[in-house]
């Protein structure tokens, strides 16, 4: 009788073998399900979910965070890789493969009777013999060189939308970071917005140098489109306020209720009268200057009205995080009182003016002089195509972002996979964990095997001459999928990030020995006691 059914005889628990296939069998598992999505040749995904929403993608982090897993151990290795994609951003389909890989090759030597904690011993040898291999393929790299960021941020991409699409989102994705990227400073992604618009194609996508809001100016006689502008940026209301408090107003006389609402409308004036005294000065008659009033708060009816009368368009109930990213796009300070209202706090934008979409209306801010903050434009026919867009250039994005961190770049094309096989093979270890750093060797050229397999090359041939190649001296080696035969990475322009790469080493060995070192799986929880 087990030990836990002393303690709790409504307990379920697996011991020994069975736990350990338990484990294995749930890792292979969710491989399988992944194995397809991996690389640029790999197939999508269509998940419906229980009210019928349909999502069509390749990103597996997106994929393990919609499905519903319900095996713990497939659940437990679904949410190490999807912590893996929050910190890095890319590599969530690699760790799912190696770690279901490791727990394939490690179920036959524990079947010989290898016991599991010598092949976790050969497993932490491999990955520091891993993160030596790393070091030395990597290739110091230049945050404003735009040809190799070009290259990785394509790389990144095309494992994610159609090559033609992934080219010309690397080229805004690049745009966009060289505008924000200041030397020596952490690069801010939260400076780059990201607006949707349901519009004709995706190759109409667009990098605007500025800023666009999902909103317009609210009175008809304001003007739709207007150059050469000052940007005025205010949190300051310009309607009637409602008391902090609960209170209210009695009147004796219908007078007197008058004279409340005409000392109120007074004291909401003299501030749109302020901002229009501003535009007075900075845009005198006759100029071909314009003005633009951007605020957080309400402006209502009659202060718009006075706004237009002067040519000034207001846009009202601004999102929070625009006001700051318009301050960094055009310049100026954002104001909370307009008391000390003065030509320095304005900012400046070449063009302003209002785009309008069926019922929706989008005001675009461009020619900027120096924009610390951009918006990426992405178009589509239809929300799927947006979302798979939006997924893939986070994904983008973020891979730019680890390349200005890290200062180096890996050679991509399953080339670092494949020296790292080699490597592994050709080490000396003098006890028995050499079975385990074997098997790691093997499992590691999953990730080239999946990559040839879902271009429909045979695996085993492009492996075998790929490695032949790199016995061959210290030419480094990947796979040219279009053609199924060998290419040097480098000259192809395929690069990947040395954190991603490294996060997948760690991770994946990380979860693979606390699976192989699991020798009973009980379900004792508190919550199979009630009842």
């Amino acid at each position: 009788m087990a030990a836990i059914n002393i303690l709790n005889p409504k307990a379920e628990f697996a011991r020994a073998a069975q736990a350990l296939s338990i484990n294995i069998s749930a890792a292979r598992g969710i491989s399988e399900v992944m194995k397809s999505n991996l690389g640029p040749k790999g197939t999508m995904k269509m998940l419906v979910s229980g009210a019928g929403d349909i999502k069509v993608t390749k990103d597996g982090n997106v994929l393990l965070h919609e499905m519903q897993i319900q095996h713990p151990t497939a659940s437990l290795i679904a949410k190490a890789s999807t912590a893996h994609d929050d910190i890095v951003g890319d590599g969530t389909t690699s760790i799912v493969l190696l770690i279901g890989e490791i727990m394939k090759q490690a179920d036959g030597l524990i079947g010989e009777g290898v016991h599991p904690r010598v092949i976790t011993d050969g497993l932490e040898i491999a990955r520091e013999e891993a993160m030596k291999v790393l070091d030395l393929m990597a290739t110091p790299a230049d945050c404003t060189d735009r040809e190799v960021l070009i290259n990785l941020a394509r790389t990144s991409l095309r494992t994610k939308v159609h090559r033609k699409l992934a080219d010309l989102l690397a080229d805004i994705c690049v745009d966009a970071v060289q505008c924000i990227y200041e030397n020596g400073k952490p690069l801010d992604l939260h400076m780059i917005e990201m607006m949707e618009m349901q519009h004709r194609n995706e190759l109409q996508s667009t990098l605007v140098k500025g800023l666009v809001m999902d909103h317009g100016g609210r009175h008809p006689d304001m003007p739709k489109s207007l150059t050469n502008c000052y940007i005025l940026t205010c949190n300051v209301s310009l309607e009637f306020e409602k008391t902090e408090v609960n209170s209210g107003f009695f009147y004796s006389t219908a007078e007197a209720r008058e004279k409340l609402l005409a000392s109120e409308r007074e004291f909401i004036e003299q501030r749109v009268r302020k901002i229009i005294a501003l535009k007075k000065e900075v845009c005198p008659a006759g100029s071909d200057k314009n003005f633009v009033v951007i605020n957080q708060k309400g402006i209502d009816p009659l202060s718009l009205d006075l706004l237009s009368k002067e040519g000034i368009l207001g846009l009202r109930r601004a999102k929070r995080r625009n006001m700051e990213r318009l301050s960094l796009a055009c310049g100026g300070t954002a104001m909370n009182s307009v008391d000390d209202l003065t030509p320095e706090c304005l900012g400046y934008a070449g063009s302003v003016y209002e785009h309008v979409i069926g019922e929706d209306k989008f005001t675009f801010v461009e020619e900027c002089r120096n924009p610390k903050s951009v918006t990426m434009l992405l178009k589509g026919p239809t929300k799927h195509s947006m979302a798979q867009m939006k997924d893939a250039v986070r994904d983008g994005l973020r891979s730019l972002f680890n390349v200005c961190q890290d200062g180096v770049l890996v050679p991509g094309a399953g080339a670092y996979e494949l020296a790292l096989s080699k490597s592994l093979e050709n080490l000396q270890v003098q006890s028995r964990s050499v079975l385990g750093v074997k098997l790691f060797a093997r499992a590691i050229l999953i990730i080239p095997k999946v990559l040839v397999t879902n271009a429909g090359h045979d695996a085993h041939d492009v492996i075998l001459k790929s490695m032949q190649c790199n016995g061959q001296g210290d030419t480094v080696v990947g796979l040219d999928l279009d053609t199924g035969d060998t290419l040097l990475p480098s000259a192809a322009g395929i690069f990947d990030n040395y954190s991603v790469k490294k996060q997948i080493i760690d991770a994946s060995i990380v979860v693979a020995s606390n699976l192989l070192l699991c020798d009973e799986i009980m379900r004792a929880g508190l919550s199979s006691l009630k009842g």
